[in-house]
């Protein structure tokens, strides 16, 4: 980019040129206002752009136009050379213009509509505070600009205020104005009808409101619109005006994605040359999918009901970069005429009815970034090549979850040195994970789960030095879990569940202290519990369930002050709980009310952008609990732990633990509480019933005596004291059974399963330009079923 620096000093014999140097930030001409229509934001600009710092006097008289073409004439061949004739002309206009000034008068009658606008707008941020009677001048009136000739308002940008109310009638009295952009507010109206009046409107930006009813016929009148947004109103809706195709010959962009819009498609769309965006996303369109007749840039269909096969889109094979059909119901095979697309970088048909295999002649552009076909009946081989790749450019994100695929993973994908997330999870691929996945040096997350994978984890995915999440859960995989795994000192999410590792946890894995997940349950593994987990200062989420380990429980077990879900159960544990204040999770001594009961969520996302770059967060909301059941615990059972405001799960079923039990009173955000097959004495303590959340309780077969009176509420909890033989519970009429029924309602092993359930819910989700999710369920530690969901 070449950057002219111009200024004079009052006269027109006073020019200099202050600067012409290269800049390399592609930049938008600075222009003021000059009368001449403004471009669309998203219309494509070359590459060279200008920088103009004009100290321009206010023109008195016709005198301003001669001294403008003064100056211009003797610059004009350089700048011929050194910015081409488009940007010449670009310059003359704005020299030739003799509306510049630093400060212009809002036009009387444009002040007092904005004032009257204003009366019915809720502003409590206060961003219009400048818009006051006795303030004539424009630049000073937040989002408003005005010509600089006449002071009418020619645009009004209030996006992101926090504003709410209604649009008051006066608005539509703004006839000058050409761009409004009130997103990202809280209006709470239909759209004014009097906008028709508007001939001069260019763009309207209404998205991520609360608009609602149609889309008025008055707007038919705006001829010269270029974008229509209404994005993100989710009352607004009904049948899309058969007329939105034919108002505008200039409309590039349609966007009313996220409302409540039903019927088909109107056929004026289809045909309308002009057209490049169109978003429709989440609404209630039905209708075979069909196709369009223009060359479009973006075409958003995601998540309404759209039937048929998969169209070509010829007419866009050489401009579509976005394409997402998401979550529909498309059938048929996938076209080999897709991969035709020369500019697309991203494609998103997850969430259908596709079926059969693909095709080996469907091999995409190095230009594509992001691939989903998750969610489908997709079967066979994955292709061995299924997009170009080169040094610099190639997938980014590849998701084919939730399919058929068999066979082996390819070693082609080892090739796509540009990958940052790859799910293959939930399909019914076997053999090897590949040797070579190491040469990924870019991955951030890698999901094989749900398959029937043999072998070890390779050595070699050491090289994957920027791996934020490793989720291998549900294979076959063996092996012992190697030490020099702790090369990935990045990981935050570690999972490697129901499999047959073997083995201890290796020292060196405190080398892995970004740990915050982690899922070493059902597998062989075994040995104590050393200290390298205490590295792991980040630490959410342990289960260790369904192992070998041995030995007695650490003194820092509970010390972790993120901890959210501890689940040890299914082991040979021994010894006793560690009497120690609890103090170390902020969670466990915090009632967190909004948490869901029995499930914990855990929020990845992984998004894509244009840049070819991905960014990893994930956000984790949790059921906050301990889970100690079955294992060798004996002794009693520390008061310290039933201390815990914040515990909602509580599982220390099936041990050797004595003593009696404490009072509840301060476990108020208990949920879920088993101490079942123990060796429990003395009274059940008499105010559980204040325990307001609580609905699960087991704690039959135990020593527990003594009388239970019907007002303390144990009704809600028939089976929960089965097998306490001393145990006396009052019934209708005063009456005490010591016969206390044997069935367990209300316990956790209601659902049939043997022993006591681990509840958990992990729930994961990959973004790119349009959204991924991948969600884990933990069912119980005997019958764990994990559940990949992918949603586009």
């Amino acid at each position: 980019m070449v950057v002219v620096m111009v200024g004079w000093d009052g006269g027109c014999g006073r020019r200099v040129v202050h600067s012409i140097r290269p800049n390399l930030n592609p930049v938008a001409p600075s222009l003021n206002q000059c009368d001449t229509p403004q471009k669309t934001r998203d219309t494509q600009r070359r590459s060279l752009s200008i920088n103009y710092n004009l100290q321009i006097p206010a023109p008195s008289s016709s005198s301003a136009n001669s001294c403008c073409l003064k100056l211009l004439t003797p610059l004009a061949p350089l700048l011929f050379v050194l910015m081409g004739p488009t940007w010449v002309l670009v310059l003359s206009l704005i020299l030739l213009c003799p509306s510049l000034s630093h400060s212009v008068d809002i036009h009387p009658q444009d002040k007092t509509s904005l004032l009257s606008f204003k009366s019915l707008v809720q502003d409590p941020n206060q961003s219009l505070s400048k818009w006051i009677a006795s303030n004539s001048n424009c630049t000073t009136w937040t989002g408003i600009t005005c010509d600089n000739i006449t002071g009418k308002v020619v645009s009004i940008n209030l996006t992101s205020m926090n504003l709410s109310g209604q649009i008051h009638p006066s608005f539509c009295h703004l006839s000058s104005l050409t761009n409004i952009a009130l997103s990202h507010n809280n209006f709470t109206c239909s759209l004014p009808v009097c906008f028709g009046q508007l001939l001069s409107l260019r763009t309207i930006d209404l998205s991520h409101n609360r608009f609602h009813g149609g889309i008025p016929d008055s707007f038919m009148r705006l001829s010269h619109l270029t974008e229509l947004v209404f994005t993100g109103n989710t009352a607004l809706g009904g049948s899309i005006p058969s007329w939105i195709g034919n108002f505008s010959a200039n409309l590039e962009r349609l966007g009313l994605g996220f409302g409540s819009f039903t019927g088909v498609i109107p056929d004026s769309l289809l045909y309308l040359k002009s057209l490049k965006y169109l978003d429709l996303e989440s609404n209630l369109l039905t209708g075979n999918l069909v196709d369009f007749h223009q060359p479009l840039v973006f075409l958003n269909l995601a998540s309404n009901r759209f039937s048929g096969t998969l169209p070509c889109f010829a007419a866009s094979a050489q401009s579509l970069n976005v394409l997402n059909l998401a979550n529909n119901s498309i059938v048929g095979g996938l076209p080999a005429c897709i991969g035709s697309f020369q500019a697309l970088t991203h494609l998103n048909l997850s969430g259908n009815h596709l079926k059969y295999r693909i095709s080996p002649r469907l091999v995409f552009s190095e230009k594509l970034l992001v691939l989903d076909f998750s969610n489908n009946d997709l079967s066979g081989p994955i292709p061995s090549k299924i997009a170009e790749t080169t040094e610099k450019l190639g997938l980014v994100l590849l998701d084919l979850s939730h399919n058929q695929f068999s066979g082996e993973i390819p070693l082609k994908i080892t090739e796509l040195k540009s990958l940052q997330a790859l799910f293959l999870s939930h399909n019914l691929l076997s053999g090897e994970i590949p040797a070579r996945i190491g040469n990924l040096t870019y991955l951030q997350v890698i999901d094989l789960s749900h398959n029937s994978l043999s072998g070890t984890i390779p050595l070699n995915i050491v090289g994957c030095f920027q791996l934020l999440a490793l989720i291998l859960n549900n294979n076959n995989l063996s092996g012992v879990i190697k030490p020099e795994f702790d090369a990935l000192d990045s990981l935050k999410i570690l999972d490697i569940s129901s499999n047959r590792f073997s083995g201890v946890i290796p020292l060196t894995l405190a080398g892995c202290r970004s740990l915050e997940i982690v899922d070493f349950s059902s597998n062989d593994l075994s040995g104590s519990l050393n200290d390298a987990m205490t590295k792991w200062t980040n630490l959410r989420y342990l289960s260790l369930a369904q192992n070998k380990f041995s030995g007695t429980l650490p003194s820092w077990l509970f010390t972790f002050e993120a901890i959210e879900m501890l689940d040890l159960s299914h082991n040979k544990f021994s010894g006793f709980i560690p009497d120690i204040n609890f103090k170390g999770s902020l969670l466990f001594n915090t009632r967190d009310v909004t948490v869901a009961a029995s499930e914990v969520r855990l929020r990845v996302s992984v998004v894509v952008s244009d840049s070819n770059q991905s960014s990893f967060t994930y956000d984790l909301s949790s059921l906050v609990g301990i889970d100690l059941s079955s294992n060798l615990l004996h002794g009693e059972i520390p008061k310290g732990l039933f201390g815990l405001a914040g515990l909602e799960y509580l599982n220390l079923s099936c041990n050797s633990l004595d003593g009696q039990l404490p009072g509840l009173q301060k476990m108020q955000g208990l949920r879920a509480l088993d101490l079942s097959h123990n060796s429990l004495s003395g009274h059940i303590p008499g105010n559980i019933s204040s325990l307001q959340d609580l609905t699960l309780l087991n704690l039959s077969y135990n020593c527990f005596s003594g009388y239970v009176p019907q007002k303390q509420g144990y009704g809600r909890f028939p089976g929960a004291f089965a097998g306490n033989p001393d145990l006396c519970l009052e019934f209708a009429g005063g009456r005490c059974d010591r016969k206390v029924p044997s069935e367990q309602g209300s316990s956790f092993g209601e659902d049939g399963m043997d022993g006591p359930i681990s509840v958990g819910i992990f729930f994961i989700s990959a973004f790119i330009s349009f959204d991924f999710g991948v969600i884990f369920l933990f069912c119980s530690a005997r019958a764990r079923n994990y559940i990949l969901q992918t949603k586009g």
